[in-house]
């Protein structure tokens, strides 16, 4: 589609073969978006995301349609070069009216954000235009692309209508979008304006779909020779955040044996090399991985948006034939239950790395819950998705499992997780929340204090797994018995006694009993006090906690014995 500055536009209505698509990535031109939540009031919810204007309209063909979302819609372009571009928002208010009539009420308020920094506050289309049924350019100048990556992210903070003219019309919503870069090009063509352009629209012209033939046919090496080899250093720096399969077979010398550092629940992690010598681990997704497509592209959209020092770095990504691999930054120090449990290279870490580890990993949950834009519940942590950098500074990773919290989609058939970290009301009945980070999260902290394996404990008539032995202490009023016995002399008491009922407080029972991460923080800095932990039965056969264990290893052995 071109409209009268005869700029082509790309369509995104054919994602995955559907208008409703929650998301869509196009490889070949380096762009997609993301969609979080469900207009569940509306009857049509499940093709509510696509969306065209009235009959009466006479709008330009491009703002007949729009693309919405009940919470957040975040497009994407990467490969970018870095330096300045200009960015133009285009929308129409196509779901209201102009007449006398209810539907010409309706109110749409929401939130722009341009590379992660607000934009515009409370935006109203309407408000811009003074009517309905009427395009609105907005530019923004100058925005500034550094890691190869633009990110705009539309989103609804509940202001506004939300059943007029019919229940489900809220949320974000946009016509298209055009980046034009003020910098020079990655190629070396003089005089030659680098367009690159994303709309929204059913129709695609001959003259895009060839362009997106040749630029498939330059994807996949057909175009050999002098200009390649020419322009072969400046193509990979203008494709950071993809990798080609040469690109990982020559970093990790063809996945060597050798090379091998690790191997998840999902497939094997090498360490690799690139050609500017940066490190990297490189995570490959077994073909016989319960992992799958949706998980993996789930990892990429989780953790490509997020950036803390407490969270894993993602460098980027490959697919390509049957290859679906994770590039992430390299950690010198492998992860932390390797630290720990390792029989070969199991380091020595002294008390005061241990509690820095602790408060780490508290304060990446904590961004992840609260903090970032995106709120983000992990379900799988656990020691051996810790990771730790040269400096032993921890790092969480794996967010394959990860969920929006914004979705409120708090009930799940699924249960995902590791047995022992699980809370018991994810466990038992599928509910999930971010709490349930909280209670896993107290479980590491126990395995770190101690220094023993929570899936290695070995039961007792007393102690059934290492967090009954945790409450058995604490009635006895001697935690400090829990600490590693190699750290017993050189162990501050106060600290240990601190981190421990921190601990027991995440691991209550009931998830309103939980301390959120941010206080875990803060009471591990001292900036507010612990309440008293909450009184623990004192019989496990009655701890929810304990039966959710037994519950999940039987279903889970009599799921092996009927497949064996």
């Amino acid at each position: 589609m071109e409209n009268d500055e005869n700029i082509q536009y790309v369509g995104d209505d054919g994602a995955l073969g559907s208008s409703a698509a929650k998301y869509f990535i196009d490889y070949e031109n380096h762009w997609g978006f993301s969609s979080t939540g469900d207009f569940l009031d509306d009857g049509d919810y499940l093709n509510s995301r696509y969306i065209r204007s009235l009959p009466s309209s006479n709008l330009p063909e491009l703002y007949k349609t729009a693309r919405v979302a009940p919470i957040s819609l975040t497009y994407f372009r990467y490969c970018m070069e870095n330096g300045k571009y200009t960015v133009k928002l285009h929308f129409a208010e196509i779901q209201f009216s102009n007449d006398n009539t209810y539907s010409s009420l309706g109110r749409r308020l929401f939130d722009i954000y341009v590379q992660g920094a607000l934009f515009r506050k409370d935006f109203n289309i309407e408000g811009e235009t003074h009517v309905a049924q009427k395009p609105y350019i907005l530019s923004l100048y100058n925005v500034n692309v550094t890691d190869n990556i633009l990110e705009i992210q539309f989103y609804w903070a509940g202001k506004g209508t939300t059943r007029i003219p019919v229940s489900g019309v809220y949320g974000p919503l946009i016509s298209a979008f055009s980046i034009v870069s003020d910098s020079k090009p990655c190629t070396d063509q003089k005089n030659v304006r680098h367009k690159i352009i994303v709309g929204v629209g059913f129709g695609v012209t001959a003259l895009c779909l060839v362009i997106i033939i040749v630029g498939i046919f330059w994807w996949k090496g057909y175009f050999k020779g002098i200009i390649r080899k020419i322009k072969d250093t400046e193509r990979r720096d203008c494709l950071t955040g993809t990798f080609t399969l040469k690109q990982i077979r020559d970093a990790t010398e063809d996945f060597s044996p050798d090379n091998k550092i690790g191997e998840g629940g999902f497939g094997p992690v090498y360490k690799g090399q690139l050609s500017d010598g940066t490190l990297v681990a490189v995570k490959q997704l077994s073909s016989r991985s319960r992992q799958g497509n949706g998980e993996f592209l789930n990892e990429i959209g989780m953790i490509s948006c997020l950036q803390h020092p407490n969270l894993v770095k993602l460098h980027g990504f490959c697919i390509e034939g049957d290859q679906l691999i994770l590039v992430y930054e390299y950690m010198e120090n492998n992860s932390l239950a390797h630290a720990l449990f390792s029989s070969k290279d199991q380091l020595k870490l002294d008390w005061a790395t241990r509690l820095r580890i602790c408060i780490g990993i508290a304060k990446g949950l904590a961004f992840l819950h609260e903090e970032s834009r995106l709120k983000i519940v992990h379900r799988d942590i656990k020691a051996t998705n810790v990771l730790l950098d040269g400096n032993l500074n921890p790092k969480i990773s794996d967010f394959g499992l990860a969920r929006l919290d914004e979705e409120k989609t708090h009930v799940t058939t699924r249960i995902a997780g590791t047995i022992g970290y699980m809370a018991p009301e994810y466990a038992l009945w599928g509910y999930l929340s971010y709490k349930a980070d909280v209670y896993s999260y107290g479980v590491v902290v126990f395995e770190v204090v101690s220094g023993k394996n929570y899936k290695n404990f070995m039961p007792s008539d007393n102690c059934v797994c290492l967090l009954d032995k945790a409450f058995h202490l604490q009635r006895a009023e001697n935690l400090i018995e829990m600490v590693d016995e190699r750290l017993r002399s050189e162990v501050n008491p106060t600290e240990a006694i601190t981190l421990m009922k921190v601990a027991l407080l995440c691991t209550s029972v009931s998830p309103s009993h939980r301390p959120t991460m941010s206080e875990v923080v803060n009471m591990l800095e001292g900036r507010i006090s612990i309440p008293n932990a909450i009184q623990q039965p004192t019989d496990f056969s009655e701890d929810l906690r304990f039966k959710a264990m037994r519950d999940i290893h039987q279903q889970r052995e009599n799921h092996s014995l009927s497949t064996s």
